[in-house]
């Protein structure tokens, strides 16, 4: 390896870690205070790092929390969730969607309600990545509803647009909150409630 190349590949991997402490500071302080409002100055000092060191790598505070968000996601499985929505059968692919994306809450349940809770104080930022994101699951529910038409699932008199709403509500962080937190109930039993709860007001038997 050339040592151009070396001293490229080390500033990439310092970069990471950098970027690493900077989104594990933001996930420590949602864990420890998650009713206050994170600076980008508390942020960087916890990391170690300048203020504009953090606008480097993220751009800004809205997308410093998009890169929380997408951090969670990755490691919370993500992937497992792309992979079950493209299953051949609409069904199994909402079944398996509503598993995999019941557990990436469950894994970080305190820091997704965290974000949501902080979203409506700080619209700017966080509530710009909430938003974001609920956006893309509402365009994922769109495209699941749409098949479950296509594949003569829905019940007759639900229209397309009406299941994408009701799979939206369903598959919402409240929703899962309520049963997960509200009620107690394990995760294997809000996945069975909450696929039940669809199943029956938009499919057929």
């Amino acid at each position: 390896m050339s040592t151009r190349r070396y001293e490229q590949r080390a500033r990439a991997e310092e970069a990471g870690k950098t970027r690493r402490r900077i989104v594990d500071a933001v996930v420590e302080r949602l864990r420890a205070a998650p009713a206050e409002p994170i600076s980008v100055e508390r942020i960087a000092d916890m990391a170690g790092v300048a203020r504009s060191t953090v606008y480097a790598i993220f751009g800004s505070r809205a997308g410093l929390f998009d890169g929380v968000g997408q951090d969670l996601g990755e490691r919370l499985g993500y992937r497992r969730l792309v992979e079950a929505s493209h299953q051949p059968d609409a069904r199994d692919a909402f079944r398996g969607g509503l598993v995999a994306a019941s557990e990436m809450l469950a894994g970080e349940r305190d820091i997704w309600r965290a974000l949501h809770s902080m979203a409506k104080l700080d619209e700017d930022a966080v509530g710009g990545a909430v938003a974001r994101r609920e956006e893309e699951r509402a365009a994922a529910m769109a495209r699941i509803a749409g098949r479950l038409h296509d594949q003569g699932h829905l019940r007759p008199g639900v229209s397309v647009e009406e299941a994408g709403d009701v799979l939206w509500l369903i598959t919402s962080f409240e929703s899962f909150d309520l049963l997960y937190s509200g009620r107690g109930l394990p995760l294997d039993a809000v996945v069975e409630r909450l696929t039940q709860t669809a199943e029956r007001a938009l499919m057929t038997p």
